[in-house]
């Protein structure tokens, strides 16, 4: 089914991406990451194509621009 995206957790992005966990906070802090969302009363995910679209082009990848595209 085209348009559905999973939801990740944390362990799963971190290995994706090869970031620690202190990095892609801060990263998330300066807008260069992708922010979770949040998925229950204790917990958070990442749309699995927001980190797609993150490790195809970390350099140019910005909060701003991936909204936009995904929308």
């Amino acid at each position: 089914m085209p348009g559905l995206d999973r939801i990740i957790r944390l362990k799963t992005v971190l290995a994706r991406t090869g970031l620690s966990r202190s990095t892609l906070y801060r990263k998330i802090a300066e807008g260069t990451f992708p922010a979770q969302i949040k998925i229950s009363v204790n917990g958070t995910g990442w749309r699995e194509s927001d980190i797609n679209r993150w490790v195809d082009d970390p350099v140019s990848w910005h909060t701003s621009a991936s909204r936009k595209n995904s929308d």
